[in-house]
């Protein structure tokens, strides 16, 4: 009379459950889905665009012994088309007072995903499906994880690289090997 029963489970049964857990976390963690409802503003300044009014010592500068302002010239230029999300803005690489080099991104405007980079190629922007993956089939330098998916924002060219050597910019998943969106560099 009081005997309990015992229920037994089919060690099968653990073992498929336990792979099916697996397998969601592994999902959730390669896709990131949560990404796709999170958005990241950057709003970045133009290194080297701003000009004080005044000396060190607080007077208005003298014409005749204030430098001229070396300015930041932009040596290229495109619009960001859409690949695999939509993605819109534009693109400027920007040579600085001091020779260096820079991405600025204006005006960004994309989907957030999993590691997202900037790229700098030397790859053709082609529009639709046919852009999609062309980018790492040639020469490239990454500048760096993408610090927004909103905004405007620079990314330092390194010193080594050759600037003439690319011809476009690419917001690219290096996850998924796809971009996200691309700017074809037309020289000023």
């Amino acid at each position: 009379m009081g005997r309990g029963r015992t229920v037994r489970i089919r060690p099968w049964l653990v073992a498929v459950l336990a792979v099916a857990i697996a397998g969601a976390g592994f999902g959730l963690y390669w896709f990131q889905p949560w990404k796709l409802w999170q958005d990241e503003t950057v709003r970045e300044a133009l290194p080297g665009t701003v000009v004080s009014s005044t000396t060190p010592g607080g007077t208005p500068p003298d014409a005749s012994s204030a430098p001229s302002p070396a300015v930041p010239v932009t040596v290229a230029a495109g619009e960001l088309i859409s690949h695999e999300h939509a993605t819109s803005g534009t693109v400027k690489l920007v040579r600085l007072a001091d020779g260096s080099h820079v991405v600025r991104l204006e005006g960004l405007d994309t989907s957030n995903g999993p590691d997202l980079r900037v790229w700098l190629t030397d790859a053709p922007v082609k529009e639709g499906r046919a852009g999609w993956h062309v980018f790492d089939d040639g020469a490239y330098t990454s500048l760096g994880k993408l610090k927004g998916n909103k905004g405007s924002q620079n990314y330092t060219v390194p010193d080594d690289v050759d600037v003439t050597r690319y011809s476009s910019v690419s917001i690219w998943c290096d996850r998924f090997d796809v971009s996200f969106g691309a700017a074809e560099l037309a020289r000023a």
